[in-house]
């Protein structure tokens, strides 16, 4: 017989004294699958301490990283998408646009602001992923050609952060237009003297891939990031050959020469910053 009685098994807490972590607090690195703690996150600018992954963020997280002291001036943040087509897939486009707009407190895919990156004036427009997929339809076009009139008029450098599925369906030829429109745009910018600066973030594909995403007087990206027109499930399908390694992220696309480099985003304002001196 055993010389000790075991009174309780494991561990007996109270519901009502049992504590949850908070949401938002932790998140978990879609690569190396490791936590990562919220605070630590801010403070690596979104990047995974172990593996240095570079997580998808939008414009909030990008202002505070670029702008100095997270102070800038958003221009014409009333612009909405109409509903031309009258669209219904599985919604209508108009309560699939309320939705998002509800979800993410945007108003559309992409956000522009005027403010300053160690001291020098800049004007950076920023796409949202998180609105229907970063999708470029008539109000991102809208917001890139009126961000670049205000550069012209104000003699402003010019960068823009590319994350974006491609062209939005339910919007269809509005949203092709949107091609033609900006890079005509991005013509008087470049007449005017005025430098572009791209960035290609994870993922920057379709329709924005072949318009203004690849037009700056330097075209940059972040570590690993999906930079293509159609998606490589479907080339593979297409020509009925495996593709090669790493196909289609910004280092192979950096091999192949549609790149000038890569820049890791603890670095991002140092570079643009770098680049605006030797320019301006």
């Amino acid at each position: 017989m055993s010389w000790f009685k075991r009174e309780k098994v494991g561990i007996s807490t109270a519901t009502a004294n049992k504590k949850e972590a908070p949401d938002g607090m932790w998140n978990k690195c879609p690569s190396c699958k490791k936590p990562l703690l919220n605070l630590e996150q801010v403070e690596n600018n979104y990047v995974c301490q172990y593996c240095s992954h570079h997580l998808r963020i939008g414009s909030v997280a990008y202002y505070s990283i670029l702008f100095d002291n997270n102070e800038f001036t958003e221009l014409f943040p009333n612009l909405t998408s109409g509903n031309p087509l009258n669209f219904t897939d599985t919604k209508p486009y108009v309560d699939r646009l309320k939705d998002s707009q509800a979800k993410t407190g945007l108003k559309d895919a992409i956000r522009s602001a005027h403010g300053k990156i160690e001291g020098q004036e800049l004007v950076i427009a920023c796409m949202d992923f998180a609105f229907i997929g970063g999708s470029m339809g008539s109000v991102v076009g809208e917001k890139i050609s009126r961000s670049i009139d205000y550069c012209i008029e104000h003699k402003l450098p010019f960068m823009l952060i590319s994350k974006s599925g491609g062209a939005r369906m339910m919007e269809a030829a509005f949203s092709l237009m949107q091609m033609a429109k900006t890079s005509a745009k991005l013509a008087l910018l470049a007449k005017a003297g005025l430098p572009y600066v791209c960035l290609l973030t994870d993922p920057t594909t379709g329709g924005v891939t072949a318009s203004y995403a690849m037009l700056g007087d330097i075209n940059i990206a972040e570590p690993g990031a999906l930079i293509g027109f159609a998606g490589p499930r479907v080339i593979k399908e297409t020509i009925k050959k495996d593709l090669p390694k790493g196909f289609q992220t910004s280092e192979f696309v950096l091999e192949h020469g549609f790149l000038d480099f890569i820049v890791d985003r603890r670095q991002l304002k140092q570079k643009v910053a770098t680049y605006l001196k030797l320019v301006g």
